[in-house]
């Protein structure tokens, strides 16, 4: 951090040492990337210190000016005359006669008729530009140079008039990076065009020596180089370039100055200061712009949820302003198109996308888990996305009805007194739950145990924790007691549980040393029930799958294509009925089901391999069906059907089983 504020000094001394030299015909340039906070750099840095200075009994007046938008020279010209007009009127104290105004200034000529135009008279006489129009004691900033829509040329030569032959201080402030890329980039179809005419008059057009592209590319260059008239000029102009990339950590401080009136806000922020850094380093941008926007954003969650809310906890808010920061550089900063976060109805379908296995037909599942394993980094929370935060972001509308669904959630789940004793162990530290607090968690957990009403992997979770506080003595339960409760409660919990995917990921989250000291037999357990809860799922998933057929194919395909083809899915259903669904389809379906079933067997063999057994049994009823039958068409669909089956079957007898030799061999 030191050494941040040492770079802005020494930038600050060196600027001040420019303004203070007696004699320059040259500006400087604060160069810098959007957003890093060069104009307030220049307001509460630079600006203030010039004003204050004293030089040879004057003190110095500092003139900025904003070049983004302007469209032509007369403008700045408009713009300086104004803002000198603003600052000089109340010093006016003599006029002079028509013949005196030779002593104008070069910068102020064309300001001439726009005092007319303006009405900057008194009394009926003419101003004396020449009093108020001195350059000795003006600092001129001209800042945001490369969002001008003047060319950048044309500004440079317009701004070396006066720096060249009034000797004013000047200081531009700019993007060059920005500026680089928009110097190649203008007007690129016309110049396309003449370098094209240019190179079809000399005959060059059709030369094959080198690709079309290049030749184009070359002449474009060499006709219309500005970014080497660019250089020149600078080189000329500008005497020094300033790099201006602070260290965060310095000018954090000014952006929070701004909530002095908001207490808790800011006290809450400073105390997320790391939060708020780590958070804006890993958006991969220096833009503060977007930063400030975010901070200002989470001013208004922060006040909603204190208000509608106040025991919401610190973890929660934290997560919020993380949230907050993180999703306005992913909107803003051009890095995601806004739809990604769209269809995110809540927290439970964002953690659905981060545990999913399955690939789904756009990237967005990757999408999410590079946001979520790029912003939550080492930042372990139950509750992180907020449904109400990214609406209010991408459309600036502060929607009360999903600020009050998202927060009903988390106060029902995971942030409120009244959390069941299972979901503290699992969501706060476990050493955050005072002494007075701990036996009546202890007993409401065992309850919970007891009765099954914890989901089966928290259940493995929570025995981790009770088994850590038997050895420490922390409760007067004994090992082998502890695991006859837990082994009775998670048979009634896999009753109502649901499959855990991403076990390990699960498991990573328990906050006590040495966990799996004494969890072999718990975790062989759970792993037996979670496989019997897969096999309920994938059978239900069977069930209302294979329904729609021959119904409802549309619905079957779409499916079908997005959860089951890297599944043994025919396993989990019965085989006569699966041939019953198929014979009753349309010819077109039957041929359409069958190359889907080919697709798989080349696509996934290995994890579908499986369920070969029930595609026998299926060949096999279907073969029993057509002996005998006389031709139809559908007949023939079916024959070419099983005959499928045929291939894929063998497929499996080749890759996966011991041909019966080797099998002897082994034997």
């Amino acid at each position: 951090m030191e050494g941040g504020r040492n770079i802005v000094e020494d930038l600050v001394e060196s600027i001040l040492d420019y303004v203070r030299s007696d004699y320059t015909d040259y500006a400087v340039m604060i160069n810098g990337e959007w957003g890093s906070g060069k104009t307030y750099f220049w307001n509460h840095k630079i600006r203030k210190k010039i004003e204050s200075m004293q030089l040879n009994g004057k003190r110095f007046t500092t003139i900025y000016m904003s070049l983004y938008g302007i469209s032509n020279l007369e403008e700045i010209s408009k713009k300086i005359f104004i803002e000198t007009t603003q600052l000089m009127d109340k010093n006016l104290r003599k006029f002079m006669d028509e013949n005196e105004q030779t002593t104008i200034p070069e910068y102020a000529k064309t300001g001439l008729d726009m005092a007319n135009f303006f009405g900057v008279t008194q009394n009926g006489n003419k101003v004396d530009y020449g009093d108020f129009f001195s350059t000795d004691d003006k600092v001129l900033c001209f800042d945001d140079l490369e969002r001008a829509n003047v060319d950048v040329i044309d500004i440079l030569g317009y701004i070396n008039n006066f720096v060249e032959h009034d000797h004013i201080k000047t200081i531009i402030i700019c993007n060059e990076k920005e500026l680089s890329t928009k110097l190649k980039s203008s007007n690129l179809e016309m110049k396309t065009f003449i370098a094209t005419y240019l190179l079809d008059k000399q005959g060059e057009l059709n030369k094959a020596d080198k690709p079309m592209v290049e030749k184009i590319q070359d002449k474009i260059e060499h006709v219309f180089d500005k970014a080497n008239d660019y250089e020149r000029i600078k080189e000329k102009l500008i005497g020094e370039t300033f790099e201006y990339a602070p260290k965060f950590d310095y000018i954090i401080n000014g952006i929070l100055m701004r909530y002095e009136n908001n207490p808790d806000l800011i006290r809450f922020l400073r105390e997320s200061t790391r939060l708020i850094i780590s958070t804006f380093e890993r958006s991969g941008t220096r833009n503060l712009r977007i930063l400030k926007h975010a901070l200002n954003d989470f001013r208004k969650v922060y006040e909603m949820v204190n208000k509608s809310y106040p025991n919401t906890s610190h973890r929660v808010m934290q997560t919020m302003l993380i949230f907050t920061i993180a999703i306005s550089f992913e909107i803003k900063a051009g890095k995601v198109t806004k739809d990604k976060f769209v269809n995110i109805k809540d927290n439970e379908e964002y953690k659905a996308i981060l545990v999913s296995s399955r690939v789904l037909l756009d990237n967005r599942q990757f999408y999410i888990k590079e946001f979520d394993n790029n912003y939550y980094y080492n930042f372990k929370s139950d509750y992180r996305f907020f449904k109400f935060i990214e609406y209010y972001v991408r459309t600036r509308i502060f929607d009360m009805k999903i600020f009050k669904n998202d927060m009903e959630m988390i106060r029902n789940t995971i942030d409120t007194e009244n959390l069941p004793g299972y979901k503290r162990l699992l969501t706060e530290e476990y050493w955050k739950i005072s002494d007075d607090e701990f036996g009546g968690v202890v007993d409401s957990v065992m309850t919970d145990v007891k009765e099954g009403n914890i989901e089966l992997i928290d259940m493995v979770k929570i025995y981790a924790y009770f088994s850590y506080f038997s050895k420490k003595k922390l409760i007067d339960i004994d090992i082998k007691t502890l695991k006859n409760v837990f082994f009775t409660g998670m048979n009634l919990s896999s009753l109502k549980s649901k499959y855990c995917p991403n076990v390990e990921e699960e498991l990573n989250k328990i906050a006590v040393e040495n966990w799996n000291d004494d969890m072999e037999e718990i975790l062989k357990y759970f792993n037996q029930l979670n496989t019997q809860l897969l096999e309920k799922q994938y059978k239900e998933k069977a069930e209302e799958i294979f329904k729609c057929i021959p119904m409802r194919m549309e619905e079957f395909y779409e499916k079908f294509d997005k959860e089951c083809m890297n599944i043994p899915i025919f396993k989990y259903y019965d085989t006569f009925q699966l041939f019953q669904r198929i014979s009753c389809a349309t010819n077109e379906d039957i041929v359409l089901i069958k190359e889907k079933l080919l697709d798989r067997a080349n696509m996934y063999p290995k994890e579908i391999e499986p369920e070969m057994k029930n595609i026998k049994q299926f060949k096999q009823v279907l073969d029993s069906y057509l002996e005998g039958k006389d031709t139809t068409i559908k007949i023939v669909m079916l024959k070419e059907f099983s005959k499928t089956l045929e291939v894929i079957l063998d497929k499996y007898k080749l890759t996966f089983l011991p041909k019966k030799d080797e099998a002897v061999k082994k034997q």
